[in-house]
């Protein structure tokens, strides 16, 4: 089963981290993907742009708006994920547990949702 490990952190620890701080970090992070890229565990894994350069868009009585976000009463923004292959939600977790990250800010653990897909729908 897919599961996906959604990484929150608070952006401005980050920025207080030393160079070789960052490098380490960083290291430990893609040394990490390719143990579970060696167990046929990782899917995908990506760092996403900081928060500033993100966009929420929002659909309203058919009208699109965007706006700069995410806002949220929150010192913690997603930064990143993972997709790992896990036998179960534990397993899943215990993957989780090991995200460098996870150290300083959160992993939240959310299970793939098979949705059967209509013949002739857009994918």
């Amino acid at each position: 089963m897919k599961y996906l490990c959604l990484v929150y952190f608070d952006e401005a620890l980050l920025d207080a981290f030393s160079d070789s701080s960052s490098a380490a970090l960083a290291a430990e992070s893609i040394a990490y993907d390719e143990e579970l890229k060696s167990r046929g565990q990782l899917v995908v894994a990506d760092a996403l742009q900081r928060v500033k350069n993100a966009k929420v868009v929002q659909v309203r009585r058919g009208r699109t708006s965007q706006t700069d976000g995410p806002f949220v009463e929150t010192k913690e923004q997603l930064g990143g994920f993972i997709l790992v292959e896990a036998k179960d939600l534990n397993a899943a977790i215990q993957i989780a547990a090991k995200i460098p990250l996870a150290r300083m800010g959160s992993i939240e653990v959310r299970p793939i949702a098979k949705v059967e897909r209509l013949q002739g729908s857009a994918s």
